[in-house]
């Protein structure tokens, strides 16, 4: 069976229900597209927890090598890796107990949602998580 992203309104609950985002490949460089989602997510009001082992901290947050070393509950995995790249960070979403897997636009990979689904998770492929929020929740959480 060919993946599909959950509906509209599942995502919305998804972001909804969500408040701490862990942001795998979150780069310290203010350029990068993984830095401008994350800091726009992160003024909308989630919490952004950097996820890149050549960093100490990322958007005044503290930077954590790996899924595992973040010592807090995780609610979004949001993933700025090449595909290939994206079946491990899978088994660390499973392993840490996070909610969702969230491939951003242009990562796909079948064998990550597939570890991710298995694990329990929500899985959402191949979309901007900034997009979804703006577009889903335009006013922000708060006033939904």
């Amino acid at each position: 069976m060919a993946f599909e992203n959950p509906s509209r309104e599942q995502i919305r609950n998804i972001l909804l229900e969500s408040s701490v985002i862990a942001v795998v490949g979150l780069s310290d460089k203010p350029e990068r597209t993984s830095y401008a989602v994350s800091e726009a997510m992160q003024r909308k009001g989630y919490r952004i927890v950097p996820v890149n082992p050549n960093a100490t901290e990322i958007l005044g947050e503290k930077s954590y090598p790996t899924l595992k070393d973040i010592p807090f509950p995780v609610d979004i995995v949001n993933v700025f890796r090449r595909s290939e790249f994206t079946p491990p960070v899978a088994e660390e979403a499973v392993a840490i107990g996070a909610k969702t897997l969230w491939l951003q636009l242009g990562i796909y990979n079948e064998e990550a949602a597939n570890i991710a689904s298995a694990g329990g998770l929500n899985v959402i492929m191949d979309r901007c998580i900034k997009v979804e929020d703006s577009i889903l929740l335009p006013e922000g959480k708060s006033r939904t």
